[in-house]
């Protein structure tokens, strides 16, 4: 029997009631049939409970929906597999128009918006599913498996096999609907809460009431503050003053000295080194806001972390149901991910822990010409230059995409830069609908093969700026991925990718190529090289990032009622020794924060491992992709690999399972070329 089935139910009746079926029905199976037998009467009676029926109840469920022969088996799970898609893009559907006002830019929010954003639709599903006995139906019939058994046998199955593992973990956790829903309205609270935290950076003022960033430049936390200290590295006169006051920036909000009156404010003046606040001497925005006679420098007092704490105990009510995986963390790591947790600290620790970061950051400080500080964890000055400058760059983007239908009309022409022939380029421009982002912008795939995938960037009225069309060219790849293995794939129970991580590859690959697609790079050899550099050092980053946030929810799970405050003090602890561990030695700096800013560890539920595993594996298949010599035919044929084991698909997709080791060796080469440069 699987070890993933839970201890059948404590119902006295049971272990006999299926002895007894087993030896009533294996006598009418082919024996072929008869282990399906075996293993659907135990799987449904690890979930069966009082509620459900009593004996006589689940022999005659039992009796009437074993499917007893291949042919009702098919005609089970053909069945299924038709309904759960109309049901999955339905409740994608709601969902998606309920959270419309919450993540697109269409004017204020109203209390009414954040009730709906917080409604999950499906959350009865499951539940449902369970009351009426549909779910039994599946458990009876299609096979749970463990992860440790999905790896060592995943390459044996046919694809109709993976298909039905798939439909069967759909059941394997019994969550109530009441749980469905806390989780669902804890995120978008979360959600709102961060897409709101902007900072208004004209008004931020140095010790000797310096403004240096330009009227009207207002940067959400954490993604703009930190796309604003790489493109500093542009700005020679000013460059380094504004990274040092965006790192206090950040500091304060990572500590919550922050004053409350300050995130998405313009009325009034911040130093955020001093931490005084004042009304503001000038004005840079209109009549959009009311200015206001009282000036607080009250601190937000913990906010940040009493939101993440909301979504700690809302993951953790589904805790009690899911008794294989028993955490929100075995639960991202064995089911949504399935790389197991020990596995993926040891691909990040092999990244952050490599010889190669001396290396790289030794190139870093001959380019910039002096030592590293901290926010050069951020440091792009590896990218392939363009010959214009960032706000060069907003002009070429403002122009060519004034509104979110321009970006549209071109998605054609972006694809085919990218190698997808011309009938195919406007067969996923078709399926791909642009809309005005409220926050930094995502994208929203489809569940169903008649919806259309949604990219979401940030349009102001001024038209995109080039930070925008960046994230515009990391939707276009989540997009393209969503389109491809939703409406190509062989079987709609394997749609999609893996994990996160994997549609984190596509999304990186197509934005690497973002000056490319605005026609200023031409890539050769050493834009190559740098490439790999970036890659690199990118990965670096957001490895210590991904380990904060894992160390972070083991300290809530080992620390169930701690308060904001404690929870913010474990937070601050946690940063400063993943950075003081695999940071300092290079930046010669100690107890530094900033891997704790990122604004996914408070809203995302332990989402950060997914982007350096999506950097190694964005490295792996984009090496596969430049041996080919064409991005969009791999892509094709990548995107429709679908949801198997994440090193299954790698072996399909490159040959070699999931790992840092390809992105390591090419560093080696890239660093040994520029420097010789």
């Amino acid at each position: 029997m699987s070890t993933l089935i839970a201890e059948a139910s404590t119902l006295p009746w049971l272990s006999e009631c299926i002895g007894d079926l087993e030896q009533e029905l294996k006598a009418g199976l082919a024996h072929s049939q008869q282990a399906r037998l075996s293993r659907g009467l135990r799987q449904i009676a690890a979930y069966w409970q009082a509620d459900d029926g009593d004996r006589t109840t689940f022999e005659e469920f039992v009796r009437n929906n074993l499917a007893s022969d291949q042919a009702s088996l098919n005609a089970l799970f053909d069945r299924f597999q038709r309904l759960l898609e109309q049901l999955d893009g339905h409740m994608h559907e709601i969902g998606r128009e309920f959270r419309q006002h919450a993540d697109l830019d269409l004017g204020p929010l109203l209390p009414l918006d954040e009730i709906f954003a917080g409604y999950d639709p499906s959350a009865h599903i499951v539940d449902d599913f369970f009351k009426n006995k549909l779910a039994f139906v599946v458990l009876l019939n299609f096979p749970l498996t463990p992860l440790e058994e999905r790896i060592a046998q995943g390459a044996n199955w046919t694809r109709r096999q993976w298909a039905e593992v798939r439909l069967a973990q759909r059941f394997s956790k019994r969550i109530p609907a009441r749980v469905h829903l806390a989780i669902a309205q804890a995120a978008a609270e979360a959600d709102t809460y961060i897409s709101q935290y902007n900072i208004w950076m004209h008004h931020l003022v140095g010790n000797s009431g310096e403004r240096l960033f330009p009227p009207g430049l207002r940067l959400l936390s954490h993604w703009s503050l930190r796309d604003e200290i790489k493109a500093s590295y542009e700005d020679s006169k000013n460059g380094l003053a504004k990274q040092h006051m965006i790192e206090q920036v950040m500091e304060r909000i990572i500590t919550q000295t922050i004053p409350a009156a300050v995130i998405d404010n313009p009325t009034v003046d911040w130093n955020p080194f001093t931490n005084e606040v004042d009304s503001a001497a000038v004005d840079d925005f209109g009549q959009t806001k009311t200015r206001s006679s009282r000036v607080s420098d009250l601190p937000e007092a913990d906010v940040r972390y009493a939101m993440l704490l909301k979504t700690f105990r809302a993951a953790r009510q589904a805790d009690p149901y899911s008794p294989t995986m028993p955490s929100l963390i075995a639960r991202r790591f064995e089911e949504d991910r399935e790389i197991p947790e020990n596995r993926a600290q040891a691909m990040l620790e092999q990244v952050v822990s490599s010889p190669l970061v001396g290396k790289v950051a030794e190139l870093i400080e001959n380019r910039l010409g002096r030592s590293l500080e901290p926010f050069d964890i951020w440091y792009n000055g590896f990218r392939p230059r363009s010959p214009f400058t960032e706000a060069q760059l907003d002009e070429i983007v403002s122009q060519k995409y004034p509104t979110p239908e321009s970006f549209q009309g071109d998605i054609p022409r972006l694809l085919g830069k990218l190698g997808f022939a011309p009938e195919r380029a406007q067969y996923l421009a078709n399926h791909i609908i642009v809309d005005p982002a409220r926050g930094a912008g995502h994208a929203m795939g489809a569940e169903m093969r008649s919806e259309k995938s949604h990219l979401r960037t940030r349009v102001d009225k001024t038209g995109m700026n080039y930070k925008s069309f960046n994230v515009a060219a990391h939707e276009l790849g989540h997009n393209v991925e969503q389109t491809l293995s939703l409406n190509d794939i062989d079987y709609h129970l394997l749609r999609g990718v893996p994990n996160t991580a994997f549609t984190e590859a596509f999304a990186f690959i197509s934005q690497a190529q973002d000056l490319y697609l605005l026609d200023q790079a031409v890539p050769d050899a050493q834009a190559e090289a740098l490439k790999t550099l970036n890659a690199f050092w990118g990965t670096y980053e957001i490895a210590g990032v991904a380990l904060v946030d894992m160390a972070v929810w083991h300290w809530m799970y080992d620390h169930p009622e701690a308060t904001p405050a404690e929870l913010k003090d474990a937070t601050l602890e946690i940063a400063k020794a993943t950075w003081n561990r695999y940071y300092a030695p290079i930046f010669g700096k100690t107890d530094v924060l900033l891997l704790a800013v990122y604004s996914h560890m408070i809203d995302a539920f332990l989402y950060l491992p997914d982007y350096p595993i999506g950097h190694m594996i964005a490295f792996q298949i984009e090496e596969q992709m430049k041996k080919e010599g064409n991005i969009g035919k791999e892509f094709e044929r990548m995107a429709v690999v679908g949801r198997i084991t994440p090193d299954l698909w790698m072996q399909h997709a490159t040959g070699k399972p999931v790992g840092p080791e390809a992105l390591l060796n090419a560093t080696e080469e890239a660093s040994a070329r520029i420097a010789k440069a």
